[in-house]
């Protein structure tokens, strides 16, 4: 009798859990900051604070909390029910929900000791020690306000042999005052800036609208870009953007007045490849400059295509607007008919100018076309709207609008970029449309 009560005991007795171990920051929080935050934030980068030591995070727990419970942080904006990609920034629920017991419970330091090494970034580059650096040779002046079209600088690379570049960073000088910077590849015999006198700022009177993206064939390769969110270009091994022998970079800045007047001398980093090259990166884009966003108007969609009429390989993606982007999103139509969801972007962010890598091989025979549809919200309801009773085109400026959906692509070596495209048919019907 005994025995059966003591059994009964200990059935019915209440179980008592172990006590959660106590998350801490040396040996939890700072390896998923060193695996996704510390790029940006830390000293130098575009970040406004650092997330390096526990003295300059701890203030921050609340903060990082919330970022990343809404998934505000890290910035990734993919529809995860369409496609999957190798770059994805987004946090596993894991990560999510140590960093909030982390800040629900004190956001406490824990032992030193436990601390992963420190993370070793090259001073001043992402991408680590580039094998060449660019510059603008003098500073460029800003004044504290007015508007400023886009400048160029022109800047002879000196290479006496063709120069395959794995990867390239561009790196404003003075971040309050750049909006966006790129490098461009301007071959011998090119045209395009052929006004423009190497290292001297110039802004043609041609060239507004334009953007000089290369869509008319301006500009020769599109070689590097910052913006906000834009990570440096670094290829998988044995691909590699080619500059030709006596080819110019020409940077391209568009700078913003902010009440003070300031000066900027960007520079661009490049490394070079040191074995074969099996596969040029070349950029490509579904892109139109022939819309009207009516006032008021919410939904608003354009849409643009390209066909390839060679065959090529997808490396990436990147979709453009400005302020009333909206949404984004990327199909591919195959020549038989087939068709592939890309990308989606449902809640675009200009803040952020992501690139996305698609998993697996995306092989694009020759007349595979590239779909890609805008919308744009040109409502009140749009907080970043700069006036929403305003029809609005295309234009460089923030307050104007963009719509470019730019991908890269590999193609063989020795193949003529120019042949991945047809020659140009006068369009039968409007680019864009309303709903």
């Amino acid at each position: 009798m005994f025995i059966r009560y003591l059994l009964l005991g200990l059935t019915c007795a209440p179980i008592w859990a172990a006590p959660a171990a106590s998350v801490t920051y040396y040996k939890d929080v700072l390896p998923v900051l060193q695996k996704n935050c510390q790029s940006c934030h830390r000293p130098g980068e575009a970040a406004p604070m650092s997330f390096q030591t526990y003295d300059t995070t701890r203030p921050w727990a609340k903060s990082i909390k919330q970022a990343v419970q809404t998934r505000k942080m890290p910035p990734w904006f993919a529809d995860p029910h369409t496609g999957q990609f190798t770059n994805d920034r987004s946090l596993a629920k894991a990560d999510i929900d140590l960093l909030t017991r982390w800040a629900d419970t004190g956001a406490p330091a824990g032992d030193p000791k436990q601390a992963p090494a420190p993370v070793q970034f090259a001073d001043g580059w992402q991408m680590g020690k580039p094998d060449r650096v660019y510059e603008m040779p003098v500073d460029f002046q800003v004044p504290a306000s007015g508007t400023l079209e886009y400048t160029y600088f022109v800047i002879p690379t000196g290479f006496t042999e063709d120069r395959w570049v794995t990867a390239s960073e561009a790196r404003p000088g003075n971040r309050a005052i750049v909006h966006h910077m790129i490098a461009f590849v301007r071959a011998p015999g090119s045209k395009w800036m052929a006004d423009a006198k190497p290292g001297i700022p110039f802004i043609p009177k041609d060239e507004r609208g334009s953007g000089g993206e290369g869509r008319d064939g301006m500009a020769d390769e599109w070689l590097a870009g910052y913006a906000p969110g834009t990570p440096p270009m670094q290829l998988k091994p044995g691909q590699a953007r080619l500059v030709p022998a006596g080819s110019d970079i020409v940077f391209q800045v568009h700078y913003t007045a902010n009440g003070k007047a300031q000066s900027d001398r960007s520079r661009l980093g490049l490394k070079f490849a040191t074995g074969p090259v099996a596969e040029r990166v070349t950029m490509a884009a579904a892109s139109t400059s022939k819309f009207a966003i009516p006032p008021g108007d919410a939904n608003y969609q354009v849409k643009a295509v390209t066909t390839l009429a060679a065959p090529a390989r997808l490396v990436n993606l990147q979709p453009h607007m400005h302020l009333r982007g909206k949404a984004f999103s990327y199909k591919l139509i195959y020549p038989d008919g087939r068709t592939r969801e890309l990308l989606n972007v449902p809640r675009y962010d200009f803040n952020w100018q992501l690139v996305y890598e698609p998993a697996g091989d995306l092989t694009l025979p020759a007349g595979t076309q590239m779909e890609c549809i805008a919308t744009y919200d040109n409502s009140a309801n749009n907080p970043f709207n700069p006036d929403p009773k305003k029809e609005v085109h295309w234009g460089d400026q923030s307050w104007e609008e963009m719509m470019i959906g730019f991908f890269d692509i590999a193609i063989d070596p020795k193949m003529d970029r120019r042949e991945l495209y047809p020659r140009r048919k006068s369009a039968k019907k409007p680019a864009s449309s309303g709903d």
